[in-house]
């Protein structure tokens, strides 16, 4: 592993166990088992060895994606079980997802690295497109317009998963919302047929 990632991972390992306090040069020349001084090599300012560790998970959430294929037709419990397994994979990487989230705190005032976790991030386009496939394949009408609605309820999901804050049943989160959909496009069909004017005779 190159010293940079070394230098990365060791400050998504910090940030997730202790905070996001705790990643200053020397705590991450510890934790990386490096010389003392090797991280200011890498990263001058405390921003930019921030910048290091977002650069990395951004990195790392690409990589998850590989493989992720959608097929043309899902059921509606077939696609419900791709965005979970989805989720499980995503939760895989504990610190990473903690990491992340924490800095979205930390950086609320810094809109460049803000933007690279969120709106700017590279894997954000990937998980859209996918999205869009996903809701394309189960019948939603209109997926562009749903799919970053999916991606925001995924991460929500993943987040909340991240915190421990409460057991939730993603599987039936994912297919209520799924379901919502599918009966908002059959509400606007039989709304449009209602409003279709009738032949004079009939």
């Amino acid at each position: 592993m190159a010293r940079r990632e070394q230098i990365a991972e060791a400050g998504v390992r910090l940030i997730a166990r202790s905070g996001v306090r705790t990643l200053t040069h020397l705590l991450v020349d510890k934790e990386a088992g490096l010389p003392r001084g090797s991280t200011s090599y890498y990263a001058r300012t405390r921003r930019d060895l921030t910048a290091l560790v977002v650069e990395r998970l951004s990195d790392d959430t690409q990589s998850d994606l590989d493989g992720l294929a959608i097929p043309p037709t899902l059921s509606h419990a077939q696609a419900v079980q791709v965005v979970v397994e989805l989720l499980d994979h995503l939760a895989q990487r504990e610190d990473a997802q903690a990491a992340r989230y924490a800095l979205l705190f930390e950086l609320r005032n810094d809109d460049k690295l803000r933007a690279l976790l969120t709106v700017d991030a590279p894997v954000r386009e990937i998980l859209v497109e996918q999205a869009e496939k996903l809701l394309q394949a189960v019948g939603v009408a209109d997926p562009s317009r749903h799919a970053t609605d999916l991606v925001g309820l995924l991460d929500a999901l993943l987040m909340y998963r991240t915190a421990q804050a409460a057991p939730v049943d993603a599987a039936r989160v994912i297919g209520a919302y799924l379901e919502g959909l599918r009966q908002s496009v059959r509400t606007a069909r039989r709304r449009r047929e209602g409003a279709r004017p009738t032949r004079q005779g009939q």
